[in-house]
């Protein structure tokens, strides 16, 4: 390297940071992005042996796995249990199946709705921004779906997993992928045979618009997810070029569609009610009531974004299980 450019290197300005989500998101001056190892929720896994798992590649292609769980005690004889996705959260950029917080989510669901789990990871933003996470969403389902029709299944799973009761729950930007997954499939999820999907939980769905919500211009500015941090995510998941009216984002915008002739399968929509999510999921609720669908909302009041998470053991998170368990038992017939 001659002398004229050894300096012009030394004189170049170095790469600065300029976008950081939680932590184990650093993106730089000169497009680089570094992601860390480390997940931000730095939580003892809670892996006692009454849960077994397993991983397993849904798309070898863009390198996915799902992890499955399911209560080590057996069920009576020939007794099956019902399928739940818990598709996890992060505003589309961080989060996976293997963070000790989600893991230990998985766990207590698996006990305490007595259902195999199964918790996809999907491609993140901005790296690979909306609709890929979406898209792999579907993947995962339609991985379900190849289970439950092959001639040499996974005996681990296709033992004990009742293929007729599915049910897919999203916790926040999870519960947008639940969404678009509830009207792609349409009531009774006909393209999955022999998969039955009989209803969804939307955690807190990572929903957004133009124009904030009384919730997302009044809400503590300390809040676990804050204005700055959901503003954040969408500059970094939305399409280049696009708005936070994309109807991948604002179900009700300008340009989307109407959902009111869309058959849905029942929904339950939880919200924290101190989240500044909850307006729009309160909003989603009520809309899709009035158009007749059948919708169930449920608010719990002072308590923020992803509390069951942060705290599955809490009086409210047990309190959120028995509905969840309660909508299971009425939706699988």
């Amino acid at each position: 390297m001659s002398f004229e450019s050894t300096a012009a290197a030394a004189s170049s300005p170095q790469p600065y940071e300029v976008d950081e989500c939680r932590g184990v998101l650093r993106l730089y001056s000169d497009g680089s992005i570094v992601r860390s190892s480390k997940p931000s929720f730095d939580v003892p896994v809670n892996d006692d042996g009454s849960v077994l798992w397993k991983d397993v590649v849904f798309d070898p292609i863009h390198g996915l796995s799902l992890r499955l769980y399911k209560p080590a005690a057996q069920s009576p004889a020939g007794a099956k249990l019902p399928i739940y996705f818990y598709i996890h959260g992060g505003g589309f950029c961080i989060g996976s199946r293997a963070w000790p917080n989600c893991q230990n989510y998985c766990f207590r669901l698996a006990l305490e709705l007595r259902a195999v789990i199964v918790s996809p990871d999907y491609r993140l933003a901005p790296e690979n921004r909306l609709p890929a996470a979406i898209e792999d969403g579907y993947e995962a389902v339609k991985w379900l779906q190849a289970e439950a029709v092959s001639e040499e299944p996974d005996e681990w799973l296709s033992h004990v997993a009742d293929y007729g009761k599915v049910f897919v729950c999203g916790d926040s930007a999870g519960g947008n992928i639940a969404h678009h997954l509830a009207v792609r499939l349409g009531e009774g999820s006909p393209e999955l045979g022999p998969i039955r999907l009989r209803g969804y939980v939307l955690l807190a769905p990572f929903f957004g618009g133009t124009v904030r919500t009384k919730a997302e211009a009044e809400g503590p500015k300390d809040a676990f997810l804050n204005w700055e941090l959901i503003d954040r995510f969408w500059r970094l998941s939305i399409p280049i070029g696009e708005t936070r009216d994309h109807p991948l984002v604002n179900p009700f915008g300008p340009l989307s569609h109407s959902l009111e002739a869309v058959a849905f399968d029942p929904i339950l929509v939880v919200a924290g009610g101190s989240d500044l999510l909850k307006d729009r999921a309160e909003d989603y609720a009520r809309r899709l009531k009035n158009w007749g669908k059948k919708i169930e909302y449920v608010q719990f009041e002072g308590l923020q974004h992803g509390f069951f998470t942060i705290d599955p053991n809490s009086k409210d998170s047990n309190e959120l299980m028995l509905i969840i368990n309660r909508f299971i038992a009425e939706n699988s017939s």
